[in-house]
């Protein structure tokens, strides 16, 4: 978020500047970074200085609370850096325990980005690892720039999941009516949930590839091929570890409500919020990378954090399964999870036209009892999230189904395919 024109008084913004121009300031240089940071400003007795802190501390601080939906704690750190010729700030994050929100103050003369010392904001590979500058933001008198702090800033989150998901369901407004259809049946399934390009690209690579497939067993608990990540075509292993992502944790969060992600909001952080009394500050940081200019450049840099706390890591297991004619799984396979809640994921490939007669859909019962709860059909690009107890079976149903299309030899009778995977709370 960037806010132009931030403080309203151009007397007060000047002579604001002029206070911090004569704090001390000392040098901070490694690998990383080289520039010029005064003290804490928490006990500065300047006016200014004392007028901009009471603001951030208040009024601005329970305004950026009611935008991010988030209580902040009620200290905010507060530092200047001066950022002068030759003076740098190479790529990194600013994560570290507790911090939630970093912003900038921008108090420099008149800027080019000629003169170097931008912002600049990355796209990442599909490791997480930063890949290449998508935005770059000049900086400007008396503005103010916003930015998320977390393992996967805005930027990160919408570049993996913009390049798969169908930007339906990135929409804001219609996760809420996910979730709400989700939480009235505890199941839902998403359709078209990849893009179509995406989705077609990982079916043909599965078909004409040469993936590495075992058999599971024994026939007693199971009967059905999984793939061996080794092998996997480029695209299967990116589809696969959308999948596994912490941004795809985040956007099951906000599908079903549930707490998959220590970033995705609760009724219980909700309430520790409110009955946190004290908070502790975190050091902060600057953001600008290397300034040209041979003038004296400030930049006044601020973080609010959250109540610190021990960040959980997602938890998910997951399987790329093959299906043939003759393959099942039985209730009792062995392998039920011993978590007292857990949700499941499908997302079936090469299963056009599927009839309900051919089997291989995945039954739902309750312990001890014979009544299905819930029977999910395999269906093309059809994501579909269940949410169990520990008492809920489930198994797939024999598939009775040979493709009238393709070959009976052992490599080409292969009817369905499906990423298979269980989250944890």
């Amino acid at each position: 978020m960037l806010i132009r024109n931030f403080i309203q008084s151009d007397s007060f913004t000047e002579n604001l500047q002029r206070e911090l121009l004569d704090l001390n300031f000392h040098e901070k240089s490694n690998d990383l970074y080289k520039f010029n940071q005064s003290d804490d400003l928490k006990k500065r007795k300047e006016p200014h200085i004392t007028g901009l802190r009471a603001a951030l501390f208040g009024l601005f601080r329970s305004w950026l609370g009611e935008v991010l939906g988030i209580e902040l704690e009620p200290i905010v750190d507060v530092s200047c850096a001066k950022y002068q010729y030759t003076d740098v700030l190479l790529c990194h994050d600013d994560e570290l325990e507790g911090r939630r929100v970093a912003f900038i103050l921008y108090l420099v003369p008149p800027w080019e980005s000629s003169d170097g010392g931008t912002l600049d904001l990355f796209s990442t590979d599909d490791h997480f690892q930063p890949h290449s500058v998508v935005k770059s933001l000049v900086p400007s008198w008396n503005t103010l720039i916003l930015f998320e702090v977390s393992p996967i800033s805005f930027h990160q989150v919408e570049t993996l999941l913009l390049e798969w998901v169908n930007p339906l369901y990135l929409d804001v407004d219609y996760q809420s009516q996910v979730q709400q259809e989700f939480e009235d049946s505890s199941e839902i399934q998403l359709k078209n949930f990849l893009k179509e390009e995406k989705f077609k690209e990982v079916s043909e690579a599965l078909r004409l590839t040469d993936v590495q497939w075992t058999k599971q067993g024994p026939p007693n608990r199971r009967c059905y091929e999984v793939a061996s990540l080794e092998s996997f075509p480029q695209c299967v292993s990116a589809c696969w570890e959308l999948l596994c992502s912490e941004a795809f944790f985040l956007l099951l969060s906000n599908f079903t409500g549930l707490r998959l992600h220590y970033l995705s909001p609760s009724d219980e952080d909700e309430k520790d919020q409110e009955d946190e009394e004290e908070g502790e500050a975190t050091g902060s940081s600057g953001d600008t990378p290397s300034a040209n200019k041979n003038n004296k450049g400030v930049l006044l840099v601020c973080v609010c954090t959250l109540p610190k706390k021990q960040p959980s890591t997602p938890v998910c297991v997951g399987e790329l399964r093959r299906w043939a004619h003759g393959d099942y799984t039985l209730l009792h396979d062995g392998d039920a999870s011993k978590a007292e809640y857990a949700l499941d994921l499908l997302l079936p490939l090469s299963c056009p036209d599927w009839q309900t007669e051919f089997g291989g859909f995945t039954s739902y019962i309750a312990n001890e009892e014979d009544e299905e709860l819930l029977m999910v059909y395999p269906e093309e690009n059809s994501l579909a999230l269940v949410y169990r107890d520990k008492e809920t079976l489930k198994f797939v149903k024999h598939i009775n189904h040979r493709s009238s299309t393709l070959p009976i030899g052992d490599s080409c009778r292969r009817a369905v395919y499906d990423f298979s995977f269980v989250y944890y709370e």
